[in-house]
């Protein structure tokens, strides 16, 4: 999704317009959502359902059943749709909702950003521009929020706790702006694609390239964003109430922007069935299942060539129905009118493109490029088009009404028609509190991988050291590139430079060298992928020319999302240490300072492998396959599918200031009977192992209870002077004679302190289904009979530990 300067100016005016015919009680200040997020001294109401406003409006609240608290959100919602016009229905089937004013119903703008703090991309959230006169001297000003690192850092951390307190912080500052009119409460992050390819632009938005987790980062992640305390379950979900509405993108098998001419709005996503399970839709399955996200994101590409908003086994069928959303679906940002203006999908005119998304499940478009329509400037497909759909027979009035109470049925849990008593206190003390501010430092520093630390020379002494060079073209890099897409003003911001000063002087000639390298927003991001993994190569030369004529080793700092082939720096050993500090957000520069000057001892491991540049000249960008494809040449993705020679800093890899050293009795392995119950499947094996195959080589996961666990505790010990945390990684590594299974996979993970020469006991309970399953070539998820194996490695390839022990798995039937 991109954002757009006429959009929002346009937006605005319009929305002055809409506005205009709901009148307004005086006594109340400012806007909010509820009036349609209009501007000017007119009333904030927080609620649509409250009485003074249907009276200044000129109705009678008392008529209409919807605003009864007393009934079920499903009564109230069908009494509202009762009402509208088809003409009315329409209307609000875009992200600039009309409403129906006619019915004491405001507009509403569903399109706000939280990636990794509240975004200024869309047209709901605003903050106050400092350079302008305060033009309502009686309307608290916001100019800034909580700017937390990318999530590519924070997924480096493996902290789960950290994913979750983030999304309650975004929250509660939403809930802020909200209550303020400058916001509002559907949010459409977070971003939960893998990161396939190294060469994608949006890397830095994601979790990284490991399914398993992507997914428990977007279910920690959402639960922050919508979790009230008290209410994580409910017994009707459609009731569960929300403090914020996330949303879960972009499904499915999205992860190319621009790629020499291979463009998001018409590229056709090859995809094998046994990937679309394994890869690309588990982290949003997770997300659905197990965080109750209460939105998803269809995007712009087609998968085996039908649009992924058109396709209603993706929507309908398996979002909805095996998944058992609880919430809407919306397209991504044009991604309707890509179908006819890009993809020309079927030689479908813009209302057969219309009728086919509604269909197949879409209950929301997301429009950004205007078109005119009958004179006027307009953008949603759907509030375009739909009602000549309807008219002209191609889609269902009832379709119409299921997409809208899908829509409001979210609207109700958020509070948006009767208000949320516990948060309506929030205000702009709530925003860029030193409690968030703190969280933002804490994340930075958790997700600074530490690359390479040749004989120690980090963390530096300032003592030893009384003056320092700072180099390169992010030492003072602006605001943009710290904190990478999809952000706010910080509450404050602080460049790497301005970080280091405050524990020594920087001066031009010293003994030690910071160099602060790395690429930027003008090489990666939405709509454009990389043409290599390089460094520009003019920091290349300078890095090199510096570590030369230096003194002693220098230190490479490295600000990216994706990977860099900086092999030229491993292996140098004039750069003594290379610490990765992604895009690190607002508080980076004192985080930086931290983990170089040892305040803090990093204990971030990467998310993603990071491979050299010979490995993109091996396959297109283009090619879905995750496994090797012999037969064409290509090696196979992710460190789960690729063990070649051109990975320069694996998958999870990470070092410390000290080491750490795993321990546990669970070293002579485990056996587990599952009762088959008939249900076996088959395996797919390698040449010379099918003669010696089981009666029963596999059971399929969906049909059994699956309550069985491997139960283990692993002792971390802390070897070294220095406190610090480590993340324990689980991994599993099926049989060796099945064919075409990944070489190991993550199955859990915890991250843990421990004090210096102490330990600390990590305990796992690995369900049998989950840890041990894998996706066969038939698409079923399986436990195949035979000798697993649980792996667990510490990520330090100068200290490494690891402990291992197998599982056998057999089946009674």
């Amino acid at each position: 999704m991109a954002s757009s300067a006429m959009h929002v100016s346009i937006l605005s005016l319009l929305l002055l317009a809409t506005t205009a015919s709901i009148p307004h009680a005086s006594s109340r200040a400012a806007p909010s959502q509820a009036d349609g997020g209009a501007t000017g001294g007119k009333a904030v109401y927080t609620k649509v359902c409250d009485a003074s406003r249907f009276m200044a409006a000129g109705l009678d609240m008392s008529k209409y059943r919807y605003c009864n608290a007393s009934l079920p959100y499903g009564d109230r919602v069908r009494d509202l749709i009762g009402w509208m016009t088809v003409e009315e229905k329409v209307s609000n089937l875009g992200d600039w909702a009309d409403g129906a004013p006619r019915v004491g119903l405001p507009p509403y703008k569903w399109w706000s950003e939280a990636l990794h703090g509240l975004s200024s991309t869309g047209p709901t959230t605003k903050f106050d521009d400092p350079k302008k006169p305060r033009l309502h001297s009686g309307r608290a000003a916001v100019f800034n929020g909580t700017v937390f690192a990318n999530v590519i850092n924070s997924a480096a951390s493996f902290n789960e706790s950290l994913w979750k307190s983030i999304g309650q912080a975004i929250s509660t500052e939403a809930r802020a702006m909200y209550n303020l009119g400058k916001g509002g409460l559907t949010y459409w992050s977070p971003n939960i694609n893998v990161v396939r390819d190294p060469r994608w632009g949006r890397a830095l938005e994601t979790p990284g390239e490991d399914p398993y987790v992507v997914g428990r980062y977007a279910v920690n992640f959402v639960r922050g964003m919508q979790d009230i305390p008290g209410h994580e379950v409910a017994s009707d979900p459609m009731s569960r109430p929300l403090k914020t509405s996330a949303c879960c993108k972009h499904y499915a098998a999205y992860d190319v922007d621009d790629w020499y001419g291979h463009t998001r709005f018409k590229f056709d996503a090859r995809v094998e069935e046994r990937d679309m399970v394994e890869t690309f839709q588990r982290p949003f399955e997770m997300c659905v299942r197990h965080g109750d996200v209460s939105s998803v994101m269809c995007s712009y590409n087609r998968v085996n060539g039908i649009p992924a908003c058109a396709d209603a086994r993706l929507l309908s069928g398996t979002i909805r129905r095996d998944w058992g959303l609880h919430g809407y679906i919306v397209s991504d940002c044009d991604a309707v009118r890509v179908m006819t203006d890009n993809a020309t999908w079927l030689g479908y005119t813009a209302v057969e493109s219309t009728a086919a998304v509604l269909k197949a499940g879409l209950d929301l478009d997301c429009g950004e490029s205007w078109i005119v329509q009958d004179g006027k400037p307009v953008m949603d497909f759907l509030t375009t088009y739909g009602l000549e759909a309807v008219q002209k027979g191609k889609t269902r009035e009832s379709d119409v009404d299921n997409a809208l109470t899908n829509l409001y049925m979210t609207l109700m849990r958020l509070g948006y028609f009767d208000g949320m008593p516990r948060y309506e206190s929030l205000n702009e003390k709530d925003i860029c509190s030193h409690d968030h501010r703190s969280l933002a430092l804490d994340g930075a520093r958790q997700g600074m991988v530490l690359l390479k630390n040749h004989g120690g020379l980090l963390p530096l002494d300032p003592k030893k050291f009384g003056a320092i060079a700072v180099r390169g073209p992010h030492a003072e890099a602006p605001e943009k590139i710290m904190d990478g897409d999809y952000t706010g003003p910080p509450c404050r911001y602080v460049t790497p430079r301005e970080g280091i000063s405050k524990d020594v002087k920087i001066w031009h000639h010293a003994n030690l060298t910071i160099y602060f390298g790395g690429i930027n927003m003008h090489i990666e991001r939405e709509g454009n992928d990389r043409e290599d993994l390089l460094l520009p190569k003019n920091q290349t030369e300078e890095i090199l020319h510096i570590a030369a004529v230096s003194p002693n080793p220098i230190v490479l700092v490295i600000l990216s999302g994706g990977g860099i082939d900086i092999s030229f720096a491993q292996g140098n050993p004039k750069i003594g240490a290379i610490l990765w500090a992604g895009y690190p957000g607002g508080e980076g520069g004192i985080a930086i300072a931290d983990v170089i000057f040892g305040r803090y001892s990093p204990g971030g491991r990467l998310p993603l492998t990071w491979f050299k540049n010979k490995y993109i000249h091996q396959i297109p960008m283009t090619s879905m396959e995750l496994r090797p494809r012999p037969d064409h040449g290509y090696p196979g993705r992710t460190y789960k599918f690729y063990d070649g020679p051109y990975v320069l800093y694996r998958f999870a890899h990470g070092l410390s200031y000290t080491k750490f050293r795993y321990e546990s009795s669970a070293g002579n392995g485990t056996a587990v009977t599952l009762a088959a119950g008939g249900h076996c499947k088959q395996l797919s094996y390698k040449a010379g192992a099918v003669d010696t195959a089981p009666s029963c080589p596999a059971i399929d996961v969906a049909s059994h209870a699956c309550k069985e666990t491997v139960d283990f505790n692993v002792s971390v010990v802390n070897c070294g002077d220095v406190d610090g945390s480590h993340t324990v990684l689980v991994y599993t590594v099926p049989p060796p004679e099945v064919a075409g299974a990944p070489i190991k996979q993550v199955v859990a993970f915890q991250r843990v302190f421990v004090k210096a020469g102490g330990a600390a006991t990590v305990g796992f309970s690995l369900k049998v289904c989950e840890a041990f399953g894998i996706v066969e070539k038939t698409a079923y998820t399986v436990v195949p009979s035979g000798v697993s194996t649980v792996l667990l490695e510490n990520g330090d390839t100068s200290s490494p530990s690891s402990v291992s022990f197998p599982v056998k798995i057999s089946f009674s039937t």
